[in-house]
């Protein structure tokens, strides 16, 4: 799979605000996957920080790209839990959402996600996703 395939699906299987966050996909591999969410003054809380929610959907979707890619493309599946941890915040930079599958299974996808500012090193936030593969 391609950047390329991964940004398809971000906009042929993801609802119309799911696609208005602007993610754009910038590297996939065989069980991993790299989305970008641009920095938006539109998804910014009090304080002028990247929204808690921004961040969580950015880290399910992209999760849905690092399983696609590990199965050689787009099948059905769903979120049965997504646990994130925020650990500072994020203004003024792009976020980068790294996912790596730690288990496929054929019928459970297991993630763990970290989500790092543009050019820092110390991630925002960390996550960890169960999938079920419905197709």
């Amino acid at each position: 799979m391609t950047p390329e395939d991964g940004d398809a699906i971000l906009r042929d299987y993801f609802a119309p605000w799911i696609q208005d966050l602007g993610l754009r996909v910038e590297e996939v591999g065989e069980r991993h996957a790299v989305v970008r969410l641009p920095w938006s003054e539109a998804l910014t809380r009090a304080g002028g920080g990247l929204c808690g929610q921004a961040m969580m959907a950015a880290a399910d979707t992209a999760t849905v790209v690092a399983v696609s890619s590990a199965r050689g493309g787009f099948v059905p599946m769903t979120t049965v839990q997504q646990s994130t941890t925020f650990q500072r915040p994020v203004t003024g930079k792009d976020l980068l959402v790294h996912v790596r599958i730690t288990k496929l299974g054929k019928t459970l996808a297991f993630s763990e996600i970290t989500l790092t500012p543009d050019g820092a090193t110390d991630p925002a936030a960390q996550a960890s996703t169960v999938y079920a593969i419905l197709g």
